[in-house]
């Protein structure tokens, strides 16, 4: 049997990020074969991901990637078992650098690569908890605005079209993240979310044996309300509720907006 040198264990190392009693056992089973213990390697991570792929990914990091003139931001959620991992440096790094791949991709939603889903198994192998690559976007505009919170579980880009304050296009992607609107006009709001509220509102008016008339204008009223709390342009502004955002914005359009938040669909 080939002799397994140090130096030969921590070039290995250096290659793969394993532990220096992986790489040696790896090296060992190669007979001190360094391409043979890398393939070995990845077998065994490959194995390890399988194990680990069924158990639960609540916690992880939203991260988004500016381009430098601002005209367009990507957006990509990636998701692990605990925060001890999110909080991890070489997670961390991982999720930038998909984040940087993401900025490459065309306008929408981004699907992870191959390149991108070998780096986060990668991770997984070097860190030992199932993580995924979740969801991606990435919104082109005239100015970009985004908002990563504190913690980076919820992240914000907004694409708009006019001349908007710096603060003013911050302000907004903060109020996009508190108020989580389903659509930025009240036209944009899904068919089947208005017919749900419908149905209640309809029901609710039978229920309390008002005259058609009036129970007409009740449901009137109530939509009006719902579907002016689901719509960013109707909402009252974060920082000034006496305002709606339409009112803040003035000429300023609003081309496309996301939010991501950790563990949670939208």
């Amino acid at each position: 049997m080939a002799e397994i040198t140090a130096a030969m264990v921590k070039a290995l190392r250096d290659q793969t990020g394993q532990s220096m009693m992986e790489c040696k056992k790896a090296l060992a089973e190669a007979d001190g074969d360094l391409q043979g213990a890398q393939d070995i390697l990845r077998k065994r991570g490959l194995a390890t991901a399988e194990k680990k792929s069924g158990r639960a990914t609540a916690e992880g990091l939203v991260a988004i990637q500016v381009s430098a003139d601002r005209t367009s931001a990507a957006m990509i959620e990636v998701r692990c078992e605990t925060d001890f991992c999110a909080r991890n440096g070489v997670f961390r790094d991982m999720v930038a650098s998909l984040a940087e791949r993401a900025a490459a991709a065309a306008d929408g939603p981004v699907e992870a690569t191959d390149e991108m889903n070998q780096a986060v198994q990668a991770c997984l192998a070097k860190i030992g908890e199932n993580m995924s690559y979740a969801r991606g976007v990435k919104i082109t505009a005239p100015r970009v605005g985004t908002y990563l919170h504190h913690n980076s579980k919820v992240g914000v880009v907004v694409g708009v079209d006019g001349q908007i304050e710096d603060q003013v296009l911050t302000e907004l992607c903060q109020h996009i993240a508190f108020h989580d609107p389903m659509s930025i006009t009240v036209e944009d709001i899904p068919a089947d979310f208005v017919a749900k509220e419908k149905e209640i509102a309809i029901a609710q008016a039978m229920e309390s044996g008002k005259p058609k008339e009036i129970a007409e204008k009740i449901v009137a009223g109530k939509m009006k309300k719902a579907l002016a709390k689901n719509a960013l342009m109707e909402q009252p502004f974060v920082r000034d509720e006496s305002k709606t955002v339409k009112q803040v914005l003035g000429g300023v359009k609003v081309t496309a907006l996301a939010r991501f938040a950790v563990g949670v669909e939208t």
